[in-house]
């Protein structure tokens, strides 16, 4: 909802407090939800869901510093994209179409659905609290039961399974059990992959270049080797590749 949003992480904020946003709604901050976050409640003329695309901005990524424009509604938006409750896109999702998907089924590549609501906890610097506690921000995600069955049926032909993305590969990790495979879930994960931690599911991983101090950075790292990915990005800021959302992006291996 643009500015008011941004309001609420102030250090203004309490219970009780309530914003005026247009067309006669109002928000009333009701409790601190991982800080600097609140849960609020919405009143209004109307359910609020109803209006959202005519009220709302869209969020783009706080260091993509210009407005939203009619245009980002199309291409800050992944082609895989079925569901709300994200609020940001898995960037790595961006640079999929229609004809490239067609083109790697047609080369015999299975494509299988995972869903994973960013949260707002991906933008912030990962915290002492964050490192000592090994967690992270929790994100709701859900791996279907026809997923799990297409990535034993990879396993079982000796198939690689690559994860576009590290909301993708953060899903499969927490999905993950007995001889590299994933059983079917959905819920909460707090899973923070860093290194040394080792894959159990991904073997490889198509991923933006992230934002430093990261915990985006800090699994990619996981995934191809701290001093490999620094190596990356030196040639990347060298070359002049674009970083974030609407970056250039990698394939690990």
């Amino acid at each position: 909802m643009g500015g008011g949003w941004r309001w609420c992480a102030s250090a203004d904020a309490r219970a009780g407090v309530r914003i005026a946003l247009p067309e006669g709604y109002v928000a009333e901050l009701i409790a601190p939800r991982d800080p600097p976050h609140w849960e609020i409640a919405v009143r209004g003329p109307a359910p609020l869901r109803e209006r959202l695309d005519a009220l709302g901005h869209l969020p783009l990524p706080p260091y993509i510093r210009r407005d939203d424009q009619a245009e980002d509604r199309d291409w800050y938006q992944t082609i895989f994209a079925r569901r709300a409750g994200a609020v940001a896109a898995p960037t790595a999702g961006l640079h999929f179409t229609a004809r490239l998907l067609e083109r790697l089924r047609a080369d015999g590549v299975a494509i299988a659905p995972v869903t994973l609501h960013v949260g707002p906890g991906t933008f912030r610097p990962v915290g002492a609290d964050e490192l000592r506690a090994g967690r992270l921000h929790a994100e709701r995600y859900e791996l279907p039961p026809a997923t799990a069955a297409a990535i034993d049926g990879a396993r079982e032909r000796g198939a690689r399974v690559v994860a576009v993305g590290t909301t993708c590969a953060r899903v499969l990790e927490s999905c993950a059990c007995s001889e590299r495979r994933v059983r079917a879930a959905a819920g909460n994960t707090d899973l923070f992959i860093r290194p040394p931690y080792v894959p159990r599911v991904v073997d490889a991983l198509i991923t933006n270049f992230h934002l430093p101090r990261t915990s985006l950075l800090m699994l990619v790292a996981a995934f191809a080797g701290r001093e490999r990915v620094l190596g990356a990005y030196r040639q990347a800021v060298a070359r002049g590749y674009r970083f974030y959302s609407y970056g250039d992006a990698m394939l690990i291996l």
